[in-house]
């Protein structure tokens, strides 16, 4: 059976239903006001794969300014905060378009990296990523409230929106 997903930007009608696949998918939950916040302040970065009209996966991010080292000046960074896609969606690419779509998104707020917090004994999220270019860049001890370590992957985003192609 061959599946013809949309992906488009989240607006708040779809609230319920990524609260379902969020609670569905992960450990971790947010608050209603926690989804909305982030898609008022970073509505290009919170994307949504639909299946015959229905919501099948999201992928939420925010943008964060951090020092890079001891250059000089702000590099701002793109973070995944939350992806989930319905289990009998996985493995079909949903998740790989999601992370790709986003990627391309931060740029519009001049991101010049992404990364991202998975859990250690996530190995398909993983390989997901380190497929995709991000690199573990430290564990983080006893990250999750189970008490479960994370990696942090990171990768520098490919684009530069002030590039000509």
């Amino acid at each position: 059976m061959q599946m013809t997903f949309t992906l488009r930007r989240f607006n708040s009608s779809d609230l319920e239903r990524v609260m379902h696949i969020n609670r569905v998918c992960l450990p971790e939950n947010y608050s209603s006001f926690f989804f909305l916040d982030l898609y008022k302040r970073f509505p290009e970065t919170f994307l949504v794969v639909e299946e015959n009209g229905e919501v099948v996966g999201y992928v939420m991010c925010r943008i964060e300014t951090g020092l890079p080292g001891f250059r000089i000046g702000v590099r701002k960074r793109g973070h995944v905060i939350s992806i989930a896609v319905l289990p009998e969606y996985q493995r079909q690419g949903v998740g790989y378009t999601l992370m790709q779509e986003v990627m391309q998104s931060m740029l519009l707020y001049n991101a010049k990296e992404c990364f991202l917090e998975v859990r250690t004994s996530n190995t398909p999220a993983v390989k997901l990523y380190t497929k995709m270019g991000f690199e573990i860049k430290r564990t983080l001890q006893g990250y999750y409230a189970d008490g479960e370590d994370a990696y942090l992957m990171a990768r520098k985003l490919p684009f530069s929106k002030n590039k000509q192609a």
